[in-house]
């Protein structure tokens, strides 16, 4: 068999040699593609999980028993305290205008009723939360919509509803703002824990005050937080314990270990009601002459008349009994017929054994007859301060009085108001026809139900709420990612590297870069060079 000759191999070979740099070229334009596809991905993860150099925002929507409120906050992340954002605006402020909504006293837009009244009610939920999340819409900048998270966090009215029908109201809620713009995940819709709104609103406290930057041991500022459903309260104490309403928080720049309470039966609201089941139990009942239950009340003014809707009256703590009524006395008493009758005396003594969850005024001062009920004296910390907000301050702005007044001021102030014409009260919003109720019962619950009578309470500030907190703890990624936004170069290729799609493609890129370098494939070329060589060897010895 003649041998081939030196040209054909040589072209065989540098054939080869083309092939082997197009097959090299090839892979190398795919490992580049791969490259370029994560690191867009990796960028594009990077960017919905965290926020760009400057200002940053956060939607808070607070859906609580009386109505569904929403705030915007402007922060900004300080190169040389990276340890907290720097609150720059909060929207609502004083300036805002009501924009036909009904506005709170907590310098917050609100649409009423609460949430809770809408199960299975869609364009209910819709009807509540739209005007809320389109204004603050036009707060944020449109280009940072899709980076600024919306958080709809609902409080005591949802709490008391059947799980199932909580779980429907969420997701028409879920339904509504996932139509917008705002970046929002279906885990940041849902209801509080009582120890999560008050740990949120003493963050929030605490933080507006600047309790947080503080670097020694002193003790931050005790919650006293009053809504319509639920109080929430908050002190900071001085040794870890076991207990179920203990928190221990790294907020700044030292530990804290708190008891954090959040007590239902309560709330302004709830209190009332319980008020006109034990009316119902002291009195002899009579119809109306519309037909319904008419109850005498010595805390409304004597030309008030009111069809009222006891909403909690027979809840199981409402009024500090179960079945203190008959089912036919409870069927009339869902929806009454309140008279006034003026009484500041009867009024006061009635409004305290609502704050002490009894059923019958005369309970002894700081007594525990009354479920349900703590005692702050004996876990505070001695030197420690209460701000009261919320509820209690709306009821207290009312009193013209100084942040820092006593107790005692109060009770003189409430009866000046409330052993004349209520008139003026009655047409000056925000329940203003249970006003005087409403003030006996605020300083009966800080005096006789939490037997704070001696400590400082400071009512105020009153434009801190939960919100701002549930901003801060909830929104934690936001603040921290932007902190390390600072580091410019350094904070993107941590983004890179942290998305698991780049990962993906780094390992198979290395899979080809050792696959390349380290496996020698079988080479047609050397294998015709090889027959070639033997032929060679074999004329040579055949001559």
């Amino acid at each position: 068999m003649e041998p081939e000759s030196p040209s054909k191999l040589r072209l065989s070979g540098m054939g080869f040699t083309q092939h082997k740099q197009a097959l090299n070229t090839s892979v190398l334009v795919l490992v580049t593609g791969l490259l370029l596809f994560g690191v867009y991905f990796a960028f594009k993860y990077g960017r919905s999980h965290s926020v760009s150099k400057g200002p940053y925002y956060t939607v808070v929507v607070d859906c609580g028993s009386t109505g569904t409120r929403v705030n915007v906050y402007e922060w900004l992340v300080e190169e040389s305290n990276k340890e907290l954002p720097v609150l720059l605006y909060t929207y609502p402020d004083n300036s805002t205008e009501s924009m036909l909504l009904k506005s709170c006293k907590y310098h917050c837009l609100q649409t009423e009723p609460g949430l809770d009244k809408f199960v299975g009610n869609l364009s209910g939920i819709r009807a509540s939360l739209e005007p809320l999340i389109t204004w603050a819409k036009h707060k944020v900048p449109v280009e940072r919509h899709g980076d600024t998270p919306i958080f709809v966090l609902a409080t005591a009215g949802l709490r008391r509803l059947p799980v199932e029908d909580a779980r429907r109201v969420l997701d028409d809620v879920d339904a509504v703002v996932k139509q917008h713009s705002f970046f929002h995940k279906k885990s940041w819709i849902r209801v509080l824990s009582g120890k999560e709104e008050a740990y949120y609103g003493w963050v929030a406290l605490n933080y507006k005050m600047d309790s947080f930057r503080n670097h020694s041991r002193l003790p931050t500022l005790g919650l006293l937080d009053l809504g319509g459903s639920s109080l929430q309260v908050v002190v900071e104490i001085e040794d870890a314990r076991e207990d179920t309403h203990m928190v221990r928080s790294k907020f700044g720049f030292v530990e804290h270990d708190i008891l954090a309470y959040s007590l239902p039966a309560f709330g302004l609201n709830e209190a009332f009601d319980r008020t006109v089941v034990m009316l119902s139990n002291m009195e002899q009942l009579k119809e109306s002459r519309i037909g319904k239950l008419e109850i005498r009340h010595p805390c409304l003014s004597s030309d008030i008349v009111h069809n009222y809707t006891c909403s909690s009256c027979f809840q199981p703590h409402a009024g500090g009994q179960e079945n203190m009524t008959s089912k036919v006395q409870e069927s009339k008493l869902s929806s009454v017929r309140l008279v006034g009758e003026q009484n500041w005396e009867q009024c006061r003594r009635l409004a305290r054994a609502a704050a002490m969850n009894s059923s019958t005024p005369d309970t002894a001062r700081c007594s525990h007859r009354g479920r349900d009920i703590i005692n702050l004296t004996a876990v505070a910390h001695p030197t420690a301060h209460f701000h009261a907000l919320s509820g209690f301050f709306a009821v207290y702005d009312k009193l013209n009085l100084s942040s820092r007044a006593t107790l005692s001021k109060v009770w003189e102030k409430g009866q000046q108001l409330c052993s004349r014409s209520w008139t003026n009260l009655s047409q000056n919003g925000y329940f203003a026809w249970q006003y005087c109720f409403r003030v006996p019962y605020m300083a009966s619950l800080i005096e006789d139900g939490l037997c704070l009578g001696d400590k400082e309470i400071i009512f105020g500030p009153g434009d801190v709420s939960w919100t701002l907190g549930a901003a801060l703890v909830e929104g934690e990624y936001l603040w921290l990612s932007s902190s390390q936004s600072q580091s410019g170069i350094l904070n993107f290729s941590l983004k890179v590297v942290s998305s698991p799609i780049f990962v993906l493609v780094s390992l198979l890129c290395l899979l080809l870069i050792v696959y390349c370098s380290k496996v020698k494939l079988p080479m047609i070329g050397s294998k015709v060079a090889a027959r070639a060589s033997l032929s060679a060897r074999g004329q040579k010895m055949m001559d």
